[in-house]
């Protein structure tokens, strides 16, 4: 998206810490954008939510890879360049969707 993001995290450890991951992340992106000439990234503060096991993952992930056709910016969720994951293809992902989620921690 062209004025926001949405990440969708998966702490794979009981110490995983989200606020430390995500300031993490906003300093690095930061840090080579500024680099590049391109001046200041983020705003100060961000959202976020925690997701419980008993939450639709699949429905988050279905709003999120959603978001781009929402906003006039393709017509299905493979045509938007940005949208991805480190772990899984976008393929995996749009699978997801359809997963009930009583099994979605066997995916995830």
């Amino acid at each position: 998206m062209p004025d926001h993001l949405h990440v969708l995290t998966i702490g794979e450890s009981d110490d995983f810490n989200a606020r430390q991951h995500a300031d993490i992340f906003r300093r690095q992106s930061a840090y080579y954008f500024q680099g590049a000439g391109r001046g200041r990234l983020w705003q100060d503060g961000y959202y976020d939510r925690v997701l419980r096991e008993d939450e639709a993952t699949p429905a988050v992930v279905r709003y999120i890879l959603e978001n781009p056709i929402r906003a006039g910016l393709c017509s299905e969720p493979t045509a938007y360049p940005f949208s991805g994951s480190s772990k899984y293809s976008l393929e995996e992902l749009i699978a997801l969707q359809t997963v009930s989620p009583t099994n979605v921690s066997r995916i995830v």
